[in-house]
């Protein structure tokens, strides 16, 4: 394809993508996407503005409300070192966010996003503590001054940046454009996952390829660029300075001079390894004397994150469980009015090494629920061919009233907090597997159980019972190779939200 060409493409709206709120549909025909270099920089310049900025009126918002209530609660005068700390307090917080690279933050996903926020923090809070100590400035007032600010940006900053990020998503603000090098499925692979997670913040807008042109001229509806060589003109003339390298099965020798030949014209070069199935956040680069490796951390097989782990869902199984103990009462009574009984259900389901455990919910169901379900099975094709696949019924006969809304909820799982204080589960981890499913989880059955059930999990705040059983295998599967304390921060985030607007729960 010429350079005529590739221009006559881009005013017919050349990798014209976009996203639509809610559905994240393509955007339709005739709106040109494409900037000049010049537009394009000031683009991600407004990004960046916006997000500092934002951060920036957070801070000293917190931090004038701190002094007021270091007035009302605090002694004492405060010291001029906090008197006239504000604006460097402000500035060394922002300074430590953008070394840890989230202005912008393209690619993080929310727990890594979380981490680098509170070690900003910590770190901020770290500097001006020993300046305080060393100036002799470090009064009663001011530590306590110093703790109110501080507890604000830990609470505050990830809750403002989220509102943010997603403002400028409505606003088809956030992103920056990137092009794919591969159209083989691999390659629409990659577009699917940029179209569908717009918090990565990469827009694909061309795809280029040596070897294949795709039937339409477009992948996934992103258009076709042409060669390589193409693909370098296209970023000089447009300012993309991304190119991800969807070509797994390559040979090595192709796949480095692809790779250097896209050095001239892209400043980021991201290459997609030969390495489906091995998914994990926590990977490390090495350099073994000039081969490169990649280390691939399980964090939930360290001790010392086990302990952390089971540390966290102590702390908030007690808390937790005395806050919500009124409202545990009140649902047991409902339970109990509707259709006499008992109040809990217990279920038998694998736990950790798959040794089986009593695992206990509010009971939701009609009594003989069981035996009513194998002969609805039986009678009904259309019910039997969803029980299969979902391994659960969409509009399941057998729940009460009372049990339908604590589903919808997901308030039915409340008493596993027990659970968790006994050590048979915990609050975020895989999905409790029946022991009729183990077959049906397939290879990475001894992986998952490796680990306890949890309370909630990934595919609980990831479409839920919209997913058939192997996405959530799969989504479990990723949960115990990412692990962090910061991944089950997010999900506890994520788990009360979709609670409270009853998201896709049966």
């Amino acid at each position: 394809m010429s350079k005529e060409d590739t221009s006559e493409l881009a005013v017919q709206e050349f990798g014209a993508t976009a996203y639509s709120a809610g559905t994240r549909e393509k955007a339709s025909a005739g709106r040109v996407m494409f900037r000049s270099r010049q537009a394009t920089a000031r683009r991600q310049q407004l990004i960046i503005l916006t997000l500092v900025l934002s951060d920036v009126m957070l801070a000293l918002f917190i931090w004038n409300a701190a002094s007021v209530l270091q007035g009302i609660w605090g002694r004492g005068v405060l010291s001029e070192l906090a008197a006239v700390g504000t604006i460097p307090n402000v500035a060394i917080w922002i300074l430590l966010r953008a070394l840890l690279g989230l202005y912008p933050g393209y690619t993080l996903n929310p727990a890594e996003e979380l981490r680098r926020q509170t070690y900003a923090a910590a770190a901020t809070l770290a500097i001006i503590a020993i300046f305080a100590i060393a100036l002799q400035a470090g009064n009663l007032s001011f530590r306590l001054l110093l703790v109110l600010g501080f507890l604000g940006l830990f609470l505050l900053a990830p809750l403002v940046r989220h509102f943010v990020k997603h403002g400028m998503m409505k606003l088809e603000l956030w992103g920056k454009s990137v092009v794919v090098i591969g159209a083989y499925e691999p390659g629409a692979h990659m577009v699917r996952t940029f179209l569908k997670e717009r918090r990565l913040g990469f827009i694909p807008v061309a795809v280029f390829d040596d070897h294949r042109v795709p039937a339409d001229r477009k992948l996934e509806g992103v258009p076709y660029g042409g060669t390589l060589a193409d693909a370098n003109d296209f970023a000089g003339k447009y300012g993309v300075d991304t190119a991800i390298f969807a070509m797994p099965y390559a040979r090595h020798d192709e796949v480095a001079k692809f790779a250097n030949l896209a050095s001239t014209g892209f400043q980021h070069v991201i290459v997609i390894p030969n390495s489906y199935g091995v998914t994990n956040a926590a990977v490390i680069a090495l350099d073994l004397a000039g081969t490169f490796g990649v280390e691939i951390k399980y964090n939930l097989l360290n001790p010392w994150a086990q302990r952390a782990k089971r540390v966290l869902d102590l702390g908030f199984a007690v808390v937790g469980g005395v806050l919500v103990l009124p409202f545990f009462l009140v649902l047991s009574l409902l339970v109990w009015l509707e259709s006499g009984g008992a109040v809990f259900y217990k279920d038998l389901r694998m736990g950790l090494g798959a040794k089986p455990f009593p695992c206990i919910k509010f009971r939701t169901m009609v009594p003989d629920a069981e035996a009513e379900l194998q002969r609805l099975l039986q009678e009904n094709v259309e019910l039997r061919e969803e029980y299969l696949k979902y391994h659960k019924l969409r509009d399941d006969p057998r729940i009460t009233r009372v049990g339908r809304f604590l589903r919808k909820t997901s308030l039915d799982e409340l008493p596993q907090v027990w659970n968790v204080l006994r050590g048979e589960m915990s609050l975020v981890g895989p999905r409790p597997y029946l022991p009729r499913e183990s077959l049906d989880i397939g290879i990475i059955r001894s992986e998952i159980l490796r680990v306890p059930p949890g309370i909630t999990g990934l595919w609980q705040v990831s479409g839920r019972n919209y997913t058939s059983f192997s996405e959530r295998v799969q989504m479990d599967a990723y949960y115990v190779r990412n692990w962090s304390v910061w991944l089950d921060l997010v999900l506890l985030a994520r788990t009360t939200h979709t609670v409270i607007l009853g998201r896709g729960a049966r």
